[in-house]
C-alpha cells in the first residue's frame, strides 16, 4: 500500500526536481514558478541540457543545480557564474542532491537511471513525487518495503495512478473489487500492424491528446506505458494483477477509475494536462491552483470506450506475463524497452521491432528472484546488453535485406 504522512499543507514546501528539463520536470517547474515562495527550491538536475537547466536555476533561486553528464560540468558552471547557485555533475550528484533537505521531491528521470535518486530521496522519508514507471517496475517490492521502513510517501504523477489514488480507499481496500487504467489508445489506436511495420518516429511520436517526451510517447504508440503502468499500480496500490484491467479511452477525459465491491465505480476526470496532476502532488494534502483548462463536459460532449487489441499491440499481454512470472521479469521487460524505443528514436530499428525485442529478451533471460537492488541492477544490465545485441541485429538485418 501506500505509505500516507501528515503535512503542513499551508507551510512552505522546499523542492527538489531530478529532470527538471524534460516534459514533466519543464511543467513542475511552471506551476512553482508561480508561487515561488511557497516552494522554494533547494536542487534541479538535468541529463545534458545545461542552458535550459542554468535558465531554470536563475528563474527559481535554486540553491543547487546538478547536469549527470561530466562532460557538461564547465558549461553549467559557466552559466551559472555569479549567481551563488551551486553547480555539480555526475551520477552520485544526482544521488546527492535528492539527498538534500528538500520536503518534496519530484522523481521525473527517465529509465532506470532514476532508480537511485528516487531511493535517495525515498531514504530520508521525503515526500517522494514520482512521474518514472521503471522504478516501481524495475524494483516494486524493494521499493515499497524502503517506503514503509523509511516512513516515506509515494505520490503518483502519473495522470492514472494519481486519479486512482485520489478515488482509492486506503482504509479499506477490501472493500476494492478492481482497478481500471484508461488509455488513449495512442496514434496507432486505429491503425493496422502494417501501417504501424512502417511507421517513423515522428508519426509515433505525435500523441494525439498528451504533451510528453519522446520516449514516452513511444510507449504510448505501443501501448507498453499501459503495461508498465498496470505493474506499477499492482506495487503502489497491492492490487492483484488480475484484478486491474485497461480501458481505452481516446478523448482522456477520465483518468482511471476504481470499482468497489457493492458495484460503484469512481472516477477522476479533467483535461489531459499533466499539470493538474503533478498539482495535486505538489500540494498534497492540500489542492493548489493551475493554469489547465477547465472541464466542459458539454463540449467534450461523447466519450467512447473500448476494449485494447491484443493483437496489433501485444506489449500489454507481455507486461501482464512478466508480472506474473515476478522475480527479474519486470526489470528485464523495461531495461529491454528502454533499449528498443531508443533505437527506434536513432532510426536504427522499426517500430514493430520495439515488441519483439522485448519479447525475445524475456525469452532468453532467467526470471530469478531479486533478493536486493544489487540484484536489480545486475538483471537490468544482462537485459540491456541482450537487447542491445539484438538492436544490433537487426540493423546487420536490415543491412543485408538491401
Amino acid at each position: 500500500m501506500v505509505v500516507m504522512a501528515e503535512a503542513a499543507s499551508d507551510a512552505p514546501r522546499r523542492v527538489t526536481i531530478l529532470g527538471s528539463t524534460g516534459s514533466v520536470g519543464t511543467q513542475t517547474v511552471d506551476l512553482v514558478a508561480r508561487d515561488p515562495d511557497r516552494f522554494p527550491v533547494e536542487a534541479l538536475t538535468a541529463n545534458r541540457n545545461v542552458d535550459l537547466l542554468a535558465r531554470q536555476a536563475r528563474q527559481l533561486n535554486a540553491r543547487l543545480a546538478v547536469v549527470a553528464d561530466p562532460a557538461c560540468y564547465a558549461g553549467l558552471k559557466e552559466r551559472l557564474s555569479g549567481t551563488g547557485i551551486e553547480a555539480a555533475a555526475g551520477a552520485d550528484a544526482v544521488i546527492a542532491a535528492a539527498e538534500r533537505p528538500a520536503d518534496w521531491v519530484m522523481a521525473a528521470i527517465v529509465g532506470a537511471a532514476g532508480l537511485g535518486p528516487t531511493l535517495a530521496a525515498v531514504r530520508r522519508g521525503a515526500i517522494v513525487a514520482f512521474a518514472n514507471k521503471e522504478v516501481l517496475v524495475c524494483a516494486g517490492a524493494l521499493m515499497m518495503e524502503e517506503v514503509k521502513a523509511h516512513g516515506a510517501t509515494l505520490l503518483p504523477v502519473d495522470s492514472e495512478h494519481s486519479a486512482i489514488y485520489q478515488v482509492f480507499d486506503f482504509e479499506r481496500t477490501s472493500s476494492i473489487a478492481r482497478l481500471i487504467l484508461t488509455a488513449s489508445g495512442g496514434p496507432f489506436r486505429s491503425r493496422d500492424r502494417a501501417f504501424m511495420a512502417a511507421a517513423t518516429r515522428e508519426q509515433a511520436v505525435a500523441h494525439p491528446t498528451w504533451e510528453m517526451g519522446a520516449k514516452i510517447s513511444v510507449d504510448s504508440a505501443t501501448m507498453m506505458n499501459k503495461g508498465l503502468e498496470l505493474i506499477e499500480a499492482h506495487f503502489l496500490f497491492g492490487i492483484p494483477e488480475e484484478r486491474i484491467d485497461v480501458l481505452v479511452h481516446p478523448q482522456s477525459v477520465i483518468h482511471s477509475l476504481v470499482e468497489y465491491v457493492d458495484g460503484s465505480v469512481l472516477a477522476q476526470l479533467g483535461t489531459p494536462d499533466m499539470r493538474t496532476p503533478i498539482a495535486y502532488a505538489l500540494g498534497w494534502p492540500a489542492r493548489i491552483a493551475t493554469p489547465a483548462e477547465r472541464l466542459d463536459l458539454v463540449k467534450a460532449a461523447t466519450l467512447t470506450f473500448e476494449a485494447p487489441d491484443p493483437v496489433r499491440f501485444p506489449a500489454l499481454r507481455l507486461a501482464r506475463a512478466a508480472l506474473q512470472s515476478g522475480g527479474a521479469a519486470p526489470t528485464i521487460l523495461s531495461a529491454a524497452n528502454e533499449v528498443a524505443v531508443q533505437a527506434f528514436l536513432d532510426r536504427r530499428i522499426g517500430f514493430l521491432d520495439i515488441e519483439r525485442i522485448v519479447e525475445e529478451t524475456l525469452a532468453a533471460l532467467p526470471h530469478r528472484p531479486l533478493s536486493d537492488l544489487a540484484a536489480v541492477r545486475d538483471a537490468d544490465a544482462d537485459a540491456r546488453r541482450d537487447a542491445v545485441g539484438r538492436v544490433t541485429a537487426s540493423g546487420a538485418m536490415a543491412v543485408g535485406s538491401r
